[in-house]
């Protein structure tokens, strides 16, 4: 490790801060970067050890979803706050606190019909007026939501995931 490679990582840090969940084009990062892309998914991985960012990876298997990353997560809600000068997006600090507080007790994958998939149980994440629309397909789907007191049905209230704890 060197300056020079910490002041990538760091850059790197607000990328992906400035749009949160971040999809990752690993071209033009390493453009932005001025290195190569073996680099940045090597980056990736130093910030991920480092507990700073989370790699939401698809659910293929085999030799396909070999570095395949569908979202970067930052690892901590707290961290938006910091990065983003105290106004990170609603949206994604909902999507953040979900990933990081259910990545510890199981794996969480991104699913193709809605925001994650964990134990083949479908997690749409959204405010309080989310609809169903998102898990229709799903055969076992539920709508989680912030800023509501209780669940009911197929609704959970986002605060209780920071009970997995």
């Amino acid at each position: 490790m060197n300056v020079s490679t910490t002041s990538k990582l760091k850059h790197l840090l607000a990328i992906i801060s400035r749009e949160v969940p971040f999809k990752p084009n690993y071209q033009k990062i390493s453009q932005m970067l001025d290195v190569n892309r073996a680099q940045v998914k090597d980056y990736m991985l130093y910030l991920e050890k480092a507990g700073l960012i989370g790699q939401l990876r698809d659910a293929t298997g085999g030799i396909r979803s070999l570095g395949k990353v569908e979202k970067i997560y930052l690892n901590n809600a707290a961290i938006a706050y910091q990065l983003s000068c105290g106004n990170p997006d609603v949206g994604s600090l909902r999507e953040t606190f979900f990933y990081s507080q259910l990545r510890v007790v199981s794996e969480v994958l991104s699913s193709p019909i809605s925001d994650f998939s964990v134990d083949d149980i479908t997690f749409e994440v959204g405010g309080r007026k989310k609809g169903q629309k998102q898990t229709e397909g799903a055969g076992q789907g539920y709508i989680v939501k912030d800023d509501i007191n209780s669940g009911y049905g197929n609704i959970i209230p986002l605060w209780m995931f920071g009970l997995t704890y």
